[in-house]
């Protein structure tokens, strides 16, 4: 029975895309600015958990891409891929955001990751492969911009 136990602690129930977008806005004079000119990509990654039920959470990963060559847009690419993540009665406050904005994302990455891909590679461009994110790192950053930022407002009030 333990073993249960310790296997219901965190369950993946389901996951999918949510949201997809890719934007060629160029085409098809892009591709010939891009055979002389590397293009400029920018690529940020967001975590958004939300609770559904009691112990029920959707987890959003989204990986956003756009590329520029000599500021003239080549592609712009969004991907919103989910989890519905279901934790255990004994997961504590401090696990359950571990569990939600580091592991929950680092499974679905992988799906995510091959989906934009596919996006940048049928667009007419090679595919955007992503390296692997460190979430844990992200989850520290952001946590430590989130308290410099709360810091910043509380210091005017006391003036």
């Amino acid at each position: 029975m333990a073993d249960s136990d310790q296997n219901s602690t965190f369950v993946i129930n389901t996951q999918y895309l949510k949201d997809q977008s890719f934007e060629n806005p160029n085409a098809p004079g892009v591709y010939a600015a891009m055979a002389k000119t590397q293009p400029e990509l920018n690529i940020s990654i967001d975590v958004s958990p939300g609770r559904l039920q009691d112990n029920t959470y959707e987890v959003v990963l989204t990986l956003h891409a756009d590329a520029k060559i000599e500021g003239t847009p080549a592609f712009l690419a969004e991907i919103d891929y989910a989890g519905v993540v279901t934790l255990g009665d004994d997961v504590g406050e401090a696990e359950t955001e571990t569990l939600l904005m580091v592991e929950t994302p680092r499974f679905l990455f992988p799906f995510a990751r091959a989906i934009l891909a596919g996006s940048t590679r049928d667009g007419g461009f090679p595919p955007l492969v992503v390296n692997p994110i460190d979430f844990a790192q992200l989850y520290k950053n952001r946590k430590e911009a989130a308290l410099a930022a709360a810091d910043t407002e509380e210091k005017p009030a006391e003036a």
